[in-house]
């Protein structure tokens, strides 16, 4: 920081001091206060935005890897039973099913997702820092503008034996305010403005976000259902008549008989 930064940092902190004190009047501009607060909940959101969609896409690929895993557990215990057996044969069917939904999910889809939201999401928010600079440096203005009105109000109720000191004042008054007013009202008028892109910016991604996760379901529901046909009729049945949970209880009876699992 130079010197003269420096100089206007401790200033601006001695401004801010005697506000909180009373000291010095505090410039209160509800249409920025308002459009301020309306561009701080955008960020907060798209900021939320970006952290759950990364989130969704790494659940994603955690489920489909854990449903592969899966997959080749259930594999093993059929094929260790009987490899020619409906349940060895709906084993190997499940497990090449859902390896091929995995490594589809990172072949079809992984990069149009980064492309088409991730990346967008984030590009958006690139720009908050950007724009928070531009509310930064409008409220060190104001504090500049502050001082020098206060400065000003004094010489003007007590007037200085040194008749300089008012003209100079009062430029630096104008100075400061007419800097202040320019940054001030072109956040005014333009933060409204990038709150009302957010729609249209977005829309593309929302689509496609709809259209991946549809396209995902509807593979997974084509490829599961091809499992279905290497079960027998019967079992098709009993699960559409809610018969599957009794065959469970009964399972698990006679698991109960046995010593190891706590049986007499």
């Amino acid at each position: 920081m130079s010197w003269t930064g420096f100089k206007k940092s401790v200033s601006r902190a001695g401004t801010t001091l005697l506000q909180k004190t009373g000291q010095i009047e505090r410039t209160v501009d509800r249409e920025f206060t308002e459009e301020e607060e309306k561009y701080r909940i955008f960020e907060k959101e798209c900021q939320g935005l970006q952290k759950d969609s990364k989130a969704y896409w790494d659940a994603m690929k955690a489920m489909t890897a854990a449903q592969a895993k899966i997959a080749e557990t259930i594999e093993v215990f059929y094929g260790a039973a009987d490899r020619g057996s409906e349940g060895a044969m709906a084993g190997h069917a499940y497990k090449r099913s859902v390896d091929d939904l995995d490594s589809g999910l990172t072949r079809e889809l992984d990069v149009p997702f980064r492309t088409t939201v991730a990346e967008p999401v984030g590009k958006m928010c690139a720009y908050f820092p950007v724009v928070n600079e531009h509310i930064s440096k409008r409220n060190k203005k104001l504090l500049d503008y502050d001082s020098a009105r206060s400065k000003l109000k004094k010489l003007i109720d007590k007037p200085s034996e040194d008749p300089t000191k008012l003209p100079r004042a009062q430029q630096e008054h104008d100075e400061a305010k007419e800097v202040f007013d320019m940054l001030n009202n072109q956040l005014i008028s333009e933060l409204p403005q990038l709150l009302d892109l957010r729609v249209p910016y977005f829309d593309p991604s929302f689509e496609a976000m709809i259209r991946m996760q549809s396209k995902f379901a509807e593979e997974g529901y084509e490829k599961l259902s091809g499992v279905q046909r290497y079960f027998g009729e019967s079992v098709r049945d009993d699960y559409a008549a809610g018969q599957l949970d009794a065959q469970v209880e009964g399972v698990l009876a006679e698991m109960r008989e046995l010593s190891i699992c706590g049986g007499n």
